[in-house]
């Protein structure tokens, strides 16, 4: 079973009691506390929270306070949150999965609580020798963890497979705490076996209702369980997504895809206070993080309540770009006089999402054209049943009626379009 269909079979089964608990767990995500929380970690005397300084050292307490209020267990070593290394520490917390045949399978959920300190050339835009608070990067998404942490102490009942909430330090050294938390595992951890991880960085200066979403293409279906989780009502997000395929080595995602685990990162873009003094709390859209972390909280408990074997990683993703993106959803130019099949909708099958073909050529005057489809468009239903891929799509629109509805995604958002066939002696292409 895949990823979307068993959200989808979850959502389906959840009474009624427990749907207003699950509804209950999500309105737990507020910005006022996102914003209590980066106001802290974003504070003047936290001195930039550099990794192995006592502002970072602060950062670790306060965030380790609130690890302990939710009742959190320590995943750290010796029983306690921390795992030191070189001088930094990361902090781990688990919450162990409810069923017995996939409790042993870890979703690590992280972002990294340190930032450049007072700046340098090798870590500041500048000026230089001035606190950089690292507000938006990344106090917001240590912000959006410990909502989302939170939120899970809500829950109806607890996922079934079990869940690492990671706080990274040492990112801005090089990536130092996710690397060696996959070098070094907890003794608290030894028996589990990472299966997936999601990485929260820079979610705080959500614009027109962009979010940037990498590494979708680390296993299949991934990108649709995304859409999904920001079109379901009860994840309140509706977020425009912009999903991107480069895959560099600038944040704590980039050592689990490099150990071949599926992974994806939620990040709101970069902007001109990025690494340097200005980056401050009286910047950060708080209410931008709220969807942002919800739509984390329905992706998370998708994987997580996943009944079957998740996707395993796919190698073909570390040779994808956004160049290769470019190619393979570039469209096909409409040519006057060009048959245009039954409906006039021309799609290419992608390798990486199979099951969703990208809609590259609308003929003009078409049913498709009339009823607003548009290049670049995902199909992923007609008549509201979901495609298997492009083959299956064809078929279906072959023999539907004069009539059929067809949901596309579109940036991130599930359409709905009508096509009305002008044409039914013509055959679809």
């Amino acid at each position: 079973m895949g990823l979307v269909a068993a959200a989808a079979m979850a959502v389906a089964a959840i009474p009624a009691n427990a749907a207003e608990k699950m509804s209950a767990a999500h309105a737990t995500i507020r910005a006022a506390d996102a914003g209590r929380h980066v106001g802290v970690l974003a504070d003047d005397s936290f001195e930039g929270r550099e990794g192995g300084s006592r502002g970072g050292r602060a950062a670790a307490t306060y965030i380790v306070e609130q690890l302990t209020k939710l009742g959190l267990e320590p995943a750290g070593d010796a029983g306690s949150f921390y795992q030191p290394f070189g001088g930094m520490r990361n902090i781990l917390a688990i919450q162990r999965g409810s069923d017995p045949a996939l409790a042993q399978e870890l979703v690590v959920v992280g972002a990294h609580y340190d930032h450049v300190g007072y700046g340098t050339a090798d870590n500041s835009y500048g000026p230089f020798g001035y606190v950089h608070n690292g507000a938006d990067d990344n106090a917001s998404g240590v912000a959006g963890l410990l909502e989302i942490a939170e939120a899970m102490q809500h829950l109806p009942e607890r996922p079934r497979r079990s869940i690492l909430f990671a706080f990274w330090d040492g990112e801005e050294k090089g990536l130092l705490g996710s690397y060696h938390f996959l070098r070094v595992r907890p003794a608290a951890l030894t028996d589990l076996r990472t299966v997936f991880s999601v990485n929260l960085d820079m979610i705080g200066h959500l614009r027109g209702q962009r979010l940037e979403v990498y590494g979708t293409r680390t296993a299949l279906g991934v990108r649709e369980t995304v859409l999904q989780a920001n079109n379901r009502p009860g994840n309140a997000a509706g977020l425009q997504l912009a999903f991107e395929w480069d895959i560099e080595d600038d944040s704590d995602h980039y050592p689990f895809i490099a150990a071949r685990i599926p992974t994806v990162m939620f990040h709101t873009g970069l902007h001109d206070h990025y690494h340097r003094p200005s980056d401050d709390v009286h910047l950060v859209n708080f209410e931008g993080i709220e969807p942002v972390a919800r739509l984390t909280l329905g992706f998370v408990l998708a994987i997580t309540n996943d009944p079957g074997p998740l996707p395993v990683f796919r190698r073909q993703s570390r040779e994808e770009s956004n160049a290769t993106r470019n190619r393979i959803e570039a469209p096909v130019p409409d040519i006057a006089g060009s048959p245009r099949g039954r409906w006039g909708i021309g799609t290419r099958n992608d390798p990486g999402e199979p099951a969703t073909p990208i809609v590259v050529r609308v003929w003009r005057d078409s049913p498709a054209s009339t009823a607003g489809v548009a290049t670049g468009d995902r199909v992923l239903t007609v008549d509201s049943v979901r495609i298997t891929g492009q083959d299956d799509m064809i078929e279906r629109l072959r023999t539907a009626g004069p009539m059929t509805t067809v949901d596309v995604e579109r940036r991130g958002r599930i359409l709905r379009v009508e096509m009305v066939d002008t044409a039914p002696e013509a055959a679809v292409r």
